[in-house]
């Protein structure tokens, strides 16, 4: 698979990873990587924070859209 922001750009880079939003196959470049808390919600609230966390890849674009709000 390649990077579809590459392939885009005219450059041939092989994708690294699958953005969990869109799915588009992304290169290092234009792959963001983040840890995100993991909640458990019991019933009745409140919900605990766990001492893991998890990773999450997006795109650029994705990223930048969570980023606004």
């Amino acid at each position: 698979m390649k990077c579809y922001i590459c392939k885009q750009l005219g450059k041939d880079t092989d994708a690294v990873a699958i953005c969990i939003v869109c799915g588009m196959g992304v290169c290092m470049e234009h792959s963001i990587r983040e840890e995100i808390d993991v909640w458990r919600g019991d019933y009745p609230f409140p919900a605990k924070k766990l001492k893991k966390k998890i990773p999450r890849i997006l795109c650029v674009t994705c990223y930048e859209a969570y980023q606004e709000g």
